[in-house]
C-alpha cells in the first residue's frame, strides 16, 4: 500500500477494495464493464480464455488487465466458481451524474461455489450445500445451508482421535458439499487433510470465535428473532449450534441480511436414516455412475420422472436418506398405492406440476433481492397451476396427501400482486425498461404519456421539415452521445435552412440541431430517464413485498417436492411392474422374482431373469455364491442392495414380492480401484473398506461382498475370505444378513461347519464346447469358474485359449519335472511323455506298496479343500494297511 500516492484515483480505490476481499477474484465495476487487474486479471483470464491486456502500457511496470460487459457476467462468474473460485462483485454505488470526484463503489455481494443463488450457476436437480464444521472435545457439529433454497440442517456425531471419524466423513460425502467453512484453528491440520484429500471442494477458514457455542446462540437466536434455541429443538447441541452460528455469519458477511427464506433450521440425526456410506452410495451407484460420474445408468435416472427441478432434488434426498421409521415408509407406500389406483387424477397432477417453476430457488432470489421481472413472471405463472393441483389432490384421502393438500397455499394476494405490477412479457435487465403494467401506477402513467407525446411530436416535426427544406431523405434521429438531430445527406446540404445548427460532419451527411428540437428532447428524455428509474424502484418494491410471502411460499415449495417425488415413484411403478413391498421389524429379506432396477431396462431387447432371495438372521443369514465371471453374481447381489435400499425410501420394489425387515446400515465391497491420492494400492483399499464393515456393522445390517481377497495370492485371498465369512458369523454382535459372491470354491465348504451359511451358484449351460449364461440362482456351489470358456467369449486369440487349457491342465497336476522345473510351464506332449516314462520307472523298481506311499509323499493337498484332503489322505491310509 506504500505505493498508492503514486497511483490514479481510481487504481487506490481499486487496491483498497481489493484488500478487503483477498482470497476472491475482485469484478470492478467500470462503466458497462467489470475489470479485473494485477493477478486476478491474469488468473481470469486463463480460466474464462479472454485478452489479458495492460493498463499503463508505456509506464516501467504496466498492470495487467482483463474486463468482461456486465450484462454478460453471469457466464463467466459461473466458469470461475466451476474451478472452485469465489468472485467478490464490485459495484458503483451512486450515479456517476451525482458524484463528486470518483465514484463511490463497494462490495455488494461475494459469490463462492457454496453460495451460488443464480439459476444458470445451479444444476436444476442438484443442491449446492455450504457446510460448516465445528468440534467440542469428541463431538463433532456439522451444519450445512442450500441459500438457494434456505434449506438449513444441524446434526452432532461423536468421534475418536484427531481426525475425521469414518461416519462423519460417510455424511459429509453423503452431503456432498461445494464449499466447508472451518475454524481457523484447523488450517493445516490433520482435520482439514483428511478434509482436502476426500471432500475435494474448497475450504474456507474464519476465527474460532465464530464457533463457539455462545457466538453460535446469538447468532442464530438474533436471525430468528428468539430468546430461546427450544423452539428449533437444538438447544443441547452445543457444537451443532456453534456449527449453525459460523454457517450463518459466513453467509451474512458475504450476501447481506436480507435472508428472510432462511426461516427454520431442522435439527436431524444420522440414525433415523439408514447410513449408506461412501463406498456403498458408489458400488451402487445410486446418483450417478462409477466411471463417468454420470446420471444415466444410475438408480436416480430409473426413477426421476419428477416434473419439476425441485421435486427431483427431493427423490435424489430419498434415495441418500432411505428411513429407518416403519410408519413413514409405509405412509409414502400407501401414498403411491393409491395414486397408483388413480390415471386420471395423476395425469393432471403431472400436467399442472410441469408449468411449475423452481418455487424454492425463485424464493430464495427473490428474498435476496436477486429476482429479475422474468423470474417474478415464472413465480406468478407457477402460483397460477396450484388451485388446479389443490382440486385433484381433493379427490384422494390417503393421509401423506392430504398432508400435502393442506401445505400447498395458493397465495392469491401474491399472485394477484405480480399480475398487476409486472408486464407478462418483461425485458430481463432492470434497466430496460418495460417492466411495470400500465394503471399500476399513476405517476408512471402520466411520465409515459408525456414520452409519447414527445416522440409523437418528433415524427410530426420529420414530416414537417421534408416538406418545409425538399429533402425527402431527411432523418430525426438519436443516439446516446449527441442526443436527438437531424441528419441531411451531402447531396443536399444546398437545401439546408440557416435555422439548421452544424453539430458533426460525417463521409456522406451533416447532422444538425435546432432550438425546439433540443427543447423537446430535453422534454423527452427527461421524461424517459425518469421511467427508468422509477420502474427501477417500483420493480424492488414489488419484488420486497412478494419476499414477505416467503415463508408461506417456502412450505408450499417443500409440499409441491414431495407430491412430485411420490408422484414419480409411482410413475416408475407403474411402467417397470413394481410391487408394494413389506417393511417391518424382523430380520428377514424374502424376495420373490427380484429384478436390477437398472440393468434390466439396459437392454430391453433381452429379458431379465428375475430371481429369488431368502435371507434370515436365524437360518440363511450368509448366502455364499459361486459360478462363472459374467454370470450375473455381481448383478444380484447388488440388486437386492438396491431392493433392500428402495424398500426404506418408500419405493416400490422391481420384484413380484418383497417383505424387507428394516436395515440400518448397507454395506458393500464391490470392484477394485486404487487410491493413489492416499498411497493405497487396490489391496489396501480392498482391506481398508472390509475392516470398516466388520468393525460398523450390526445384525440389523445388510452386507455385500464381491470377491473379497482376490487382490492379493491365492492362499492368502482364500484365508482372508473365509476368516471374514466366519467372523460375519460367528461374532455375537455382528450376525449381519449378508450375500458373497466368490471365486474361491472352497468357501462352499463354509456350510459344513457354519449352520447358517447357504451355497448358491448361478447356473450355466455346456453346449458345444461353449457355456450359456442361464442368469439363475440355484441351491448349491458351483464346480468350476470357467474362466477360460468367458475369455474365449471375449475373443481372446485361439492360440492364447489353447495353451491356457494346457497351462490349466498343468496347474491341476501340481507337479514338477525330472530337473525341478514346473510342469505348468511345460507343453502338454512333453508332460505326457514324461508321465509315461515316470509311470514305467515306477512300476519296474517299486514295490506295489511303495507305489502308495510315494502317491502319499506327492499329494498336493493344497489344490483341495480341507475336507477333500482328510478324505483322500483317509482312503490312501486304508490302502496302504
Amino acid at each position: 500500500m506504500s505505493k498508492l500516492p503514486a497511483l490514479t484515483p481510481m487504481m487506490r480505490q481499486y487496491l483498497e477494495i481489493k484488500d478487503r476481499c483477498k482470497d476472491a477474484i475482485l469484478f470492478f465495476r467500470l462503466g458497462d464493464f467489470y475489470e479485473m487487474f494485477f493477478e486476478d486479471a491474469i488468473e481470469a483470464s486463463k480460466i474464462l480464455e479472454i485478452t489479458l491486456t495492460t493498463r499503463n502500457k508505456n509506464d516501467a511496470n504496466p498492470v495487467p488487465l482483463c474486463g468482461i460487459p456486465y450484462h454478460a457476467a453471469s457466464s463467466y462468474i459461473s466458469k470461475l466458481i466451476e474451478h472452485d473460485k469465489k468472485v467478490a462483485i464490485c459495484e458503483q454505488v451512486e450515479d456517476p451524474k451525482l458524484a463528486k470526484g470518483i465514484v463511490k463503489r463497494d462490495i455488494v455481494r461475494v459469490i463462492t461455489p457454496g453460495l451460488v443463488v443464480d439459476e444458470g450457476n445451479l444444476k436444476s436437480k442438484d443442491s449446492n450445500y455450504l457446510v460448516a464444521l465445528s468440534r467440542i472435545d469428541k463431538l463433532w457439529g456439522l451444519a450445512f445451508i442450500d441459500l438457494s433454497t434456505g434449506d438449513y440442517r444441524v446434526t452432532e456425531m461423536e468421534s475418536e482421535g484427531a481426525g475425521i471419524s469414518d461416519v462423519l466423513m460417510d455424511e459429509l460425502l453423503r452431503i456432498n458439499p461445494r464449499e466447508l467453512v472451518l475454524p481457523e484453528s484447523f488450517r493445516e491440520t490433520i482435520q482439514e487433510r483428511d478434509l482436502l484429500s476426500l471432500i475435494g471442494c474448497p475450504v474456507t477458514c474464519m476465527e474460532d470465535v465464530f464457533f463457539e457455542p455462545d457466538d453460535g446462540t446469538k447468532t442464530v437466536l438474533t436471525h430468528f428473532n428468539l430468546q430461546s434455541l427450544d423452539g428449533l429443538g437444538c438447544a443441547q447441541m452445543s457444537s451443532g449450534v456453534g456449527a449453525a452460528g459460523a454457517i450463518l455469519s459466513y453467509i451474512k458477511e458475504t450476501q447481506g441480511d436480507n435472508l428472510s427464506h432462511i426461516d427454520r433450521l431442522k435439527p436431524y440425526s444420522s440414525s433415523s436414516f439408514m447410513l449408506i456410506d461412501f463406498a456403498t452410495k458408489r458400488n451402487l451407484e445410486l446418483t450417478s455412475t462409477i466411471y463417468d460420474d454420470n446420471r444415466k445408468g444410475s438408480l436416480f435416472q430409473i426413477l426421476d420422472f419428477t416434473q419439476t427441478a425441485m421435486g427431483g432434488r427431493k427423490l435424489k434426498e430419498w434415495i441418500n436418506y432411505p428411513l429407518q421409521d416403519i410408519e413413514k415408509i409405509k405412509g409414502r407406500l400407501n401414498a403411491i398405492e393409491e395414486l397408483k389406483r388413480l390415471p386420471a387424477i395423476r395425469r393432471d397432477l403431472k400436467e399442472a406440476l410441469g408449468g411449475v417453476y423452481d418455487l424454492e430457488r425463485l424464493n430464495g432470489r427473490v428474498s435476496l433481492g436477486r429476482a429479475n421481472p422474468r423470474d417474478m413472471i415464472s413465480l406468478r405463472n407457477s402460483l397460477r397451476k396450484l388451485p388446479n393441483i389443490v382440486e385433484s389432490l381433493n379427490e384422494l384421502s390417503d393421509p401423506l396427501i392430504k398432508e400435502m393438500r393442506e401445505t400447498i397455499d395458493t397465495i392469491p394476494e401474491m399472485e394477484l400482486l405480480i399480475s398487476s405490477a409486472i408486464e407478462d412479457e418483461p425485458p430481463i435487465n432492470l434497466k430496460d425498461g418495460g417492466i411495470i403494467c400500465k394503471g399500476y401506477n399513476a405517476d408512471l402513467d402520466e411520465l409515459r404519456e408525456i414520452s409519447r407525446e414527445g416522440k409523437g411530436y418528433l415524427a410530426k416535426l420529420e414530416t414537417a421539415e421534408k416538406k418545409r427544406t425538399g429533402i425527402s431523405s431527411l432523418k430525426v434521429r438519436y443516439n446516446k452521445v449527441f442526443g436527438y438531430y437531424i441528419e441531411v445527406t451531402k447531396t443536399n446540404l444546398d437545401l439546408v435552412p440557416e435555422d439548421y445548427i452544424r453539430k458533426q460532419t460525417l463521409s456522406n451527411a451533416e447532422r444538425f440541431i435546432t432550438p425546439e428540437l433540443k427543447e423537446y428532447e430535453a422534454k423527452i428524455l427527461g421524461a424517459d430517464e425518469k421511467i427508468t428509474t422509477m420502474e427501477y424502484d417500483l420493480f424492488v418494491d414489488v419484488r420486497a413485498q412478494a419476499a414477505g410471502f416467503s415463508g408461506r411460499l417456502r412450505d408450499t415449495a417443500e409440499a409441491l417436492s414431495i407430491l412430485d417425488a411420490v408422484l414419480s415413484l409411482t410413475e416408475v411403478a407403474e411402467r417397470n411392474n413394481y410391487s408394494m413391498p413389506i417393511v417391518n421389524d424382523s430380520k428377514t429379506i424374502s424376495i420373490k422374482e427380484g429384478r436390477h432396477p437398472v440393468v434390466e431396462k439396459l437392454n430391453p431387447d433381452e429379458p431379465f431373469v428375475p430371481n429369488d432371495t431368502e435371507l434370515s438372521c436365524e437360518k440363511n443369514q450368509i448366502g455364499m455364491i459361486t459360478g462363472p465371471n459374467m454370470a450375473g453374481k455381481s448383478t444380484y447381489i447388488r440388486q437386492v442392495a438396491l431392493i433392500t435400499l428402495m424398500a426404506h425410501m418408500g419405493s416400490f420394489v422391481p420384484a413380484e414380492s418383497a417383505t424387507i425387515g428394516l436395515v440400518d446400515k448397507i454395506y458393500t465391497r464391490v470392484g477394485a480401484s486404487d487410491n493413489l491420492a492416499k498411497g493405497q494400492s487396490t489391496f489396501m483399499v480392498e482391506m481398508t473398506e472390509t475392516a470398516n464393515i466388520l468393525n460398523n456393522a450390526t445384525e440389523r445390517s445388510l452386507i455385500v461382498l464381491d470377491e473379497i481377497g482376490r487382490g492379493t495370492s491365492t492362499f492368502d485371498g482364500v484365508s482372508i475370505a473365509w476368516a471374514v465369512a466366519e467372523f460375519i458369523h460367528d461374532h455375537e454382535e455382528l450376525g449381519a444378513r449378508t450375500l458373497f459372491a466368490t471365486h474361491y470354491h472352497e468357501l462352499t465348504e463354509l456350510c459344513l461347519t457354519k449352520n447358517r451359511v447357504k451355497n448358491f451358484n448361478v447356473a450355466v449351460k455346456e453346449w458345444n464346447n461353449s457355456i450359456i449364461f442361464l442368469r439363475k440362482i440355484v441351491e448349491g456351489g458351483a464346480s468350476r469358474s470357467y474362466g477360460i470358456e468367458v475369455a474365449r467369449l471375449a475373443g481372446l486369440p485361439s492360440t492364447v485359449i489353447d495353451r491356457s487349457l494346457e497351462i490349466l491342465n498343468n496347474l491341476e497336476s501340481g507337479e514338477l519335472d525330472d530337473v525341478g522345473m514346473p510342469m505348468l510351464a511345460l507343453p502338454k506332449k512333453r508332460k505326457v511323455k514324461e508321465d509315461e516314462d515316470n509311470s514305467r520307472q515306477m512300476s519296474l523298481f517299486m514295490h506295489p506298496a511303495e507305489h502308495l506311499f510315494e502317491e502319499i509323499r506327492s499329494l498336493d493337498i493344497s489344490s483341495m479343500t480341507p475336507l477333500d484332503a482328510l478324505n483322500r489322505l483317509s482312503r490312501l491310509k486304508e490302502e496302504v494297511k
